[in-house]
């Protein structure tokens, strides 16, 4: 019998069905690992295992294949994490075929750069804050009561800012 139908994008059977259909989805290098959250996959490699990474990728694709799926190497990408406070030359590996590099990465909605730095991500919220503030004073403007207002401003503005404190920042901790 074939299953010729998936879960709807955005259902909330969804995410559940992504964690239990992953379920035997495994790293093959100890000390390497896979953390599924949602409908995202996220493989995490130690700098002394940096000679895996292909080994990696062929073992998620050989899964997908077993699994009637495929990786999409269009939507994946590779970081690498440097701290800046380091002062000795880091050896960057060779690109990945099909697998782009990006120096941030969002997870959770939180971007992660690759020196460790909050700053794109700080100034995402802030971009995305203003443009709020600016809907507020075109509702104010075309009469919006202040309770209203300061409701939506809460709702809106208050949640962006403090968003990463919440429980966000407890599940990214579990992913690193």
């Amino acid at each position: 019998m074939y299953i010729t139908a998936s879960i709807i994008q955005g259902s909330s059977i969804g995410p559940a069905a992504y964690v239990i259909n992953t379920g035997d989805l495994q790293a093959v290098t100890p000390d390497n690992s896979l953390c599924k959250f949602a409908d995202d996959t996220y493989l995490i490699i130690p700098a002394s295992n940096l000679t895996s990474r292909q080994a990696e990728i062929n073992n998620i694709q050989t899964w997908a294949t077993a699994n009637n799926l495929s990786l999409n190497c269009s939507k994946s990408s590779e970081i690498i994490f440097v701290d800046p406070r380091h002062k000795r030359r880091i050896v960057v590996p060779l690109l990945l075929s099909d697998i782009a590099r990006v120096d941030s990465l969002k997870i959770l909605r939180v971007t992660f750069s690759r020196n460790l730095s909050a700053s794109e991500h700080i100034g995402n919220i802030l971009k995305s804050c203003a443009q709020s503030l600016y809907a507020l004073r075109l509702l104010r403007a075309h009469g919006m009561c202040e309770a209203a207002i300061q409701t939506i401003f809460r709702s809106v503005i208050i949640v962006k800012l403090t968003y990463i404190r919440s429980q966000r920042l407890e599940r990214i901790h579990q992913i690193f």
